[in-house]
């Protein structure tokens, strides 16, 4: 990926984050799968964080993305899961009472891609649906 810059600094700030519905629900398909992958985006987009590459899989959600150095990881996530819980609760208001508006997991995975190559969790994120497929085969 290419540095980036802002007006006085160049920056190459990439992170592979994961994190999960409440309880680890299986719920993330259909529908809210496609309004989910909409959601996140459009939130990236407004936070100006490239979402280089992301999985929705059915019990958690990886993304790779390019966060800006001025907006901290934590402020980002807080963000992010914060509005797209609200987000989807006012596309399914059904959703509201079953978990009590709480749609995601309190915590979340975080690593910055360097000591990783990026090609590496390219592939990771890609195959993610592949063994989601493996996994339901089994059962």
């Amino acid at each position: 990926m290419d540095n980036s810059s802002l007006s006085h600094c160049r920056w190459n700030c990439t992170y592979h984050i994961v994190f999960i519905p409440k309880y680890r629900r299986k719920i993330l398909y259909g529908n809210i799968k496609r309004d989910l992958g909409e959601i996140l985006r459009k939130l990236c987009e407004m936070k100006r964080v490239t979402l280089v590459e992301g999985k929705i899989c059915k019990d958690h959600i990886h993304m790779y993305v390019s966060i800006p150095p001025k907006l901290s990881i934590s402020e980002f996530m807080g963000y992010l899961k914060g509005k797209s819980a609200l987000m989807i609760f006012d596309k399914y208001p059904n959703k509201t009472s079953k978990w009590d508006r709480h749609f995601w997991a309190k915590g979340y995975y975080v690593s910055s891609v360097g000591n990783v190559d990026e090609e590496t969790i390219l592939e990771y994120i890609k195959n993610q649906e592949e063994k989601d497929k493996q996994e339901d085969g089994l059962r």
